[in-house]
């Protein structure tokens, strides 16, 4: 949902252990944006996979860390021309202590650096700035634990007040951790010369305990970038409270495999809820669509939804919330994970088949996607719906 004219096009820096949000929720915001990203790492071509790290607050002195999904690469780092790029992104996670050390990596960084195009780093990407020679002089934050590298590289230490902390210097965007993604993403759109239209949308999530971890945090952190007020609830929990959320991911087995994803921050009361409020609604997938379209709370939102022909976007096992609310009425065009086709065709609708796995559909107010590498299409048809844009 870009405006016409020549693309934008921007390089994700990676490295295996790169910080699973701090990767995907960039690469895949700023493509529903419009915003061609190519997503490289020393070492590996296009095709190669990058594994990816969950950091997580757990109440211990450091964040926990655990395995997240695996990052595709879809650009080979040793064809990289920096001067074809229009800004540069490196995100945090274990991958910058040793990215910091590779001389073609720094190269590239003050090539991006010299040029003064916008650099947005978050979390530990710091340290290849501070290796780079990028920081000296500049206002710069980022995780705590970075502060000394960056007050020994001679930066300017801006204290985040909280872990979804920003600042900016110029060309140079820092961000505390990947809290902040609306901001940090927010900025680095508008560093680009892009500026939004038709934001301040209220948008719901209907969450629950082991929600795909990608098909929560994607959307709503691409939305909150927009600048949209959205709000995620949970039957039986409150604002502050948290869902744990699971990663799916392919690993050559005949079904995906799951491993425990970040904790995810609710910020609505389930219980009151108005939905009349909302402009749209989002239904994640993952296992927590199993007890969801149980829930005749959850079911009569929906419902609102679908009879208030209000935009509604459901991903991957979400469809069986569709199904269950009865809302996928004889030749309702709908796709989900194929392991949901039964619950969509016996539901009435008219089965789409999701070839190759990234397809989304809109049909009226209803736009349906088959698993998270939809993600770009999924955001960007919400974004058709809601009447959002992103012009650069």
């Amino acid at each position: 949902m870009a405006s016409s004219g020549a693309q934008k096009k921007v390089l994700l820096l990676c490295g295996d252990y790169v910080e699973d949000y701090e990767v995907m929720v960039p690469f895949q915001a700023l493509q529903a944006y419009g915003v061609a990203v190519d997503a490289v790492c020393p070492g590996k071509k296009a095709g190669d996979v990058c594994r990816t790290a969950i950091h997580d607050s757990c109440g211990h002195q450091t964040y926990s860390e655990s395995r997240g999904h695996n990052f595709a690469l879809n650009a080979t780092f040793d064809e990289i021309e920096a001067s074809k790029y229009d800004g540069l992104i490196i995100p945090g996670g274990r991958a910058p202590e040793y990215l910091a050390m590779d001389e073609s990596v720094l190269r590239l960084v003050k090539e991006f650096s010299d040029s003064k195009k916008p650099i947005a780093s978050i979390c530990h990407g710091q340290l290849i700035l501070a290796a780079a020679d990028s920081v000296k002089g500049r206002k710069c934050t980022a995780y705590p634990a970075v502060k000394p590298v960056l007050v020994a590289a001679g930066a300017h230490w801006v204290e985040p007040e909280t872990m979804a902390s920003c600042t900016t210097d110029g060309n140079l965007i820092t961000g505390a951790t990947y809290e902040g993604h609306p901001d940090f993403i927010n900025l680095f759109i508008k560093s680009l010369g892009g500026s939004i239209s038709g934001s301040g949308k209220r948008i719901l999530f209907l969450c629950g305990d082991y929600m795909e971890d990608y098909e929560v945090m994607v959307p709503f952190q691409s939305l909150q970038a927009l600048e949209c007020h959205v709000d995620a609830v949970c039957p039986n929990k409150g604002a502050g409270d948290t869902c744990a959320t699971a990663v799916h991911d392919f690993e050559g087995d005949q079904t995906y495999s799951e491993k425990p994803g970040h904790n995810f921050t609710l910020t609505a009361n389930f219980e009151g809820i108005d939905a009349s409020s909302y402009d749209a609604l989002v239904i994640p997938g993952g296992r927590a669509p199993e007890y969801l379209a149980l829930n005749e709370s959850v079911i009569q939102i929906v419902k609102h939804f679908m009879e208030a022909k209000k935009p509604v976007a459901s991903i991957c096992h979400g469809q069986q919330i569709l199904a269950a609310a009865g809302v996928l009425t004889v030749g309702k065009k709908c796709t989900a994970y194929p392991a949901v086709k039964l619950n969509v065709v016996l539901s009435g609708a008219t089965w789409l088949e999701p070839e190759p796995i990234h397809r989304c559909f809109t049909d009226g107010n209803l736009v349906t996607g088959a698993a998270w590498p939809g993600h770009p299409e999924f955001v960007s048809q919400l974004m058709a719906l809601l009447g959002v844009r992103v012009s650069f």
